[in-house]
Formats: C-alpha cells, structure tokens, sequence
C-alpha cells in the first residue's frame, strides 16, 4: 500500500491540500482524476517525495517514506512528472539509459540486465526506431513515449504518472493505457496516474480516486467512484453515466447546461 496520512501540502501561497488521508492499493491501475486546481499534480509529487509535505507522513508498504534513502526509494518507486526536463542534445537511448541509475553503482558497468531492461522499455512505447534520435528533434507525443521509456526501464515495483498521454493522440493514448494495465497484470506493477478524460480513466483503471476542492470527494472502484453525485460534487457537472457499450464500464456524458445570458 501506498498512503497517505492527515496530508497536508502548501506552495507559498498557502495549503493546497489539508489533512488528506488516502489508501492506494498495490496491485491494481490507480487513476487520480478532478477539475484543474484541486490538487492532483500536487499530491502525486508528495506521494513520490519530490514535494515536502507541511504535515502528515506518507508510507509505502508501512514504511515513512522520509527516512527511505533515496536509492532505495528509486528501486521501489518511479515518477514521470508533468514537465520533465532534459539536457540538451541527448539521444533518445541516453535518456532511457537513466532509468537504470538506481540499480548501478558509480563506476559499475553496463550490464546485460540494464541493457536488457532498456530495450525492453523502448520497445513497449514503441520508440525502438528512433532510439539514435535527438529527443529535441521529436514531437511532443513521441517525447513523452521516450520520458515513458525512462521510468519503465528503471523497473520499480510503483510507477507515479503525471498525466502520462499528455501530447498524444486518442490512439497513443489507448496504446499507454493499455500497455500499463498489462504492466500491471504481467508483473504485478502497480501504477498511480493523473489523468483527465474521466472515460479513458474508468476504462483502463481498476481504482479511481476522485478530487475536489475539499479532498477525497470518493475513492474505490469507477462505478462506485463516477456517479452524477461525485461528479457534480467534484466538477459542477450535470452528466448521466451509463455502461461504455464495448467494455461495460463507466461512461461519462455530459448533459447541456443553460445558456447564460450575455450582457449587453
């Protein structure tokens, strides 16, 4: 189990979240979804222990998450943040060749497992072909496939994604989702993502936590979790949920609201 306990977090203009307590399962897709603001970028940076919290703990597997040193934190749990950065002029291979940092020692050689393990990552995003390119040079969705890549190849039993299909197309999108649920099923791998189409999330997630601005609004499976209640509650949103006609699960639809009128 990933939790968190009586959570708060603050940017310096003040809490963002307070006294937030959660419970993510380890074997199962997890998607934390809400509207803009409420949260979720920040809570998943807490979860990975890049943002300090102000109170509260996070523990992973029961264990405070403060005192785990950073290398054993990095074989155990990996983060694709929203924004990443590169160094300029680095090769697609280069950077997926970091995810194998915390399992190598200073001086230690390249390894048939690493090499393995990098080739297996490139791979499964598809991006084996252009494993010689310039990442500058690519598109924004084959960019965020490579940053894919990196945290897949560090091969950690938790991957946290920070709005993973950012940039892709609705294909690309289905392709990271699915590949990750297989993830999950193969290995046991157990993955957190922040997502923000609610139906691509119900579809591919065994768990759903859903924000608002005052916390956990509901948390558990996606038809428990997305109902026209929560989702007015998290969004302002009049929405009828019925059964996605090719999988069964949740879907989403979004009823008109009244036009508002406009001034003269």
């Amino acid at each position: 189990m990933l939790e968190a306990s009586r959570l708060t977090l603050a940017y310096d203009g003040g809490p963002v979240i307070e006294a937030l307590d959660l419970s993510l399962p380890g074997d199962r897709v997890t998607a934390i979804i809400g509207p803009n603001g409420c949260g979720k970028s920040t809570l998943l940076k807490a979860l990975a222990r890049i943002l300090p919290v102000r109170s509260g703990r996070v523990t992973l597997d029961g264990e405070d998450m403060a005192h785990l040193p950073p290398r054993a934190l990095a074989r155990r749990l990996a983060i694709l943040p929203q924004a990443p950065r590169a160094p300029e002029g680095i090769r697609v291979a280069d950077l997926v060749r970091r995810g194998r940092l915390p399992w190598r020692g200073l001086l230690s050689p390249w390894r048939e497992e690493d090499r393995a393990a990098c080739a297996e990552a490139l791979a499964a995003v598809g991006m084996t072909e252009l494993a010689d390119r310039d990442l500058a040079e690519l598109s924004g969705g084959q960019r965020q496939r490579a940053w894919l890549a990196l945290v897949l190849a560090q091969r950690t039993p938790w991957l946290l994604l920070d709005e993973p299909t950012t940039y892709l197309d609705l294909t690309h999108q289905m392709e990271v989702l699915g590949l990750l649920r297989r993830l999950n099923r193969q290995s046991g791998t157990a993955v957190v993502s922040v997502l923000h189409d609610l139906n691509l999330a119900a579809r591919y997630s065994d768990h759903l936590v859903l924000l608002g601005e005052n916390g956990v609004i509901a948390a558990g499976r996606p038809e428990h979790v997305l109902t026209p209640e929560h989702l007015g509650a998290a969004f302002g949103l009049r929405a009828q949920v019925m059964p996605d006609p090719v999988t069964g699960t949740p879907m989403v639809v979004p009823l008109d609201t009244p036009e508002t009128e406009v001034p003269a």
